[in-house]
């Protein structure tokens, strides 16, 4: 039996990533406080204090930042984070590595549990796609905590 063509559509999927910057104008994150300063600077400090946000920071091969991604919004206690978008997204700009970065709107800084077990699963998984996941960045207005700074990364 044959099935005319006509009947069916196919959606076409593109796979789009365009870094406006050069190279050489790349940032290069060495430490933690690099990392930081440019999640602050991308961050809506109206919301830091209210509601809990997730980004992604994507590196290359050389520490220099391709770009960052706003992953997910949640409420005053949580945020719900869709792996399969963070490494989607990572892909789709050929990261090598990426660093994780959420605030706490309490001011607290420290990691809770939820937060060091969705690290350690995120880690695993960027092991399955050869895509390193360097840090984890919890930060308030004031202060940040380094999961990577702690050895606290798995």
């Amino acid at each position: 039996m044959r099935v005319a063509s006509s009947l069916f559509t196919v959606t076409e999927i593109d796979l789009v990533y365009r870094n406006k910057q050069p190279p050489s104008e790349r940032p290069i994150i060495r430490r933690s406080q690099n990392a930081r300063d440019l999640f602050m600077e991308t961050w809506d400090m109206n919301k830091i204090e209210i509601i809990e946000q997730f980004k992604i920071m994507l590196l290359n091969r050389r520490g220099a930042v391709l770009g960052i991604s706003h992953i997910g919004t949640g409420g005053l206690h949580e945020c719900t984070v869709d792996q399969r978008v963070i490494f989607a997204t990572a892909l789709k700009a050929g990261a090598s590595s990426l660093i994780l970065a959420h605030n706490h709107p309490s001011g607290d800084p420290k990691p809770g549990n939820v937060d060091i077990a969705f690290t350690k699963q995120i880690k695993e998984a960027g092991k399955l796609l050869d895509i390193r996941v360097d840090d984890h960045l919890i930060l308030t207005p004031r202060e940040y905590f380094s999961m990577g700074d702690r050895g606290m990364m798995p």
